[in-house]
């Protein structure tokens, strides 16, 4: 049980997001977290996108990707019914700009939390493999931004990429990958 109890806290501890930042007295702890990042939307967001978490559902080729986390306020606190809209380029790195594949939206729990399936991006000319995401909180603002697979030379390249908006425990086993990422928004 100790065991249990031991790996439970570093596993925890392991998973914690980064965005988090201790402010105040030592007394009285105030959690503040730090705001995601803007990116631009770029030229091939397309309004509308279907409620669905399988944005692959129509797409054949490319390494299967589930990305799962949680939508926090400024004070750490989860967001529930927060939109997660995200589109992205196929393993080819093109745009389905008369269709929804590759696009979608989701909605988080009452702990904040999303998951969508999808596939790792493929890299197009002048650009670094790289999933677009809008999240708004209901009754708050837009955050429109980029996530990005770590460890790519093309990284470097990117005049737009943020290394802080890397995907985060990103893991590939077994020819499917998966990876995590935390927004924090105004609400």
């Amino acid at each position: 049980m100790r065991r249990l109890a031991l790996t439970a806290l570093i596993l925890t501890t392991a998973l914690w997001p980064a965005a988090f930042a201790q402010t105040g007295p030592a007394s009285a702890p105030a959690r503040t977290c730090t705001l995601t990042p803007a990116e631009t939307e770029g030229p091939y967001y397309t309004p509308g996108a279907p409620a669905k978490s399988n944005l692959a559902a129509d797409v054949k080729t490319g390494t299967p990707l589930t990305v799962s986390g949680q939508v926090l306020d400024q004070n750490c606190q989860p967001v529930k019914g927060a939109a997660v809209d995200v589109w992205q380029a196929d393993a080819q790195g093109r745009y389905d700009n008369s269709g929804y594949t590759l696009r979608g939206k989701v909605t988080t729990d009452a702990q904040g939390r999303y998951t969508f399936q999808t596939v790792v991006p493929g890299e197009y000319p002048g650009r670094t493999p790289h999933i677009h995401v809008k999240v708004t909180a209901p009754g708050g603002r837009t955050l429109t931004t980029q996530l990005y697979v770590p460890g790519l030379a093309s990284n470097a390249r990117d005049g737009i990429y943020q290394p802080q908006m890397q995907l985060q425990n990103y893991k590939v086993n077994g020819g499917k990958a998966t990876a995590n990422y935390t927004f924090v928004v105004q609400k």
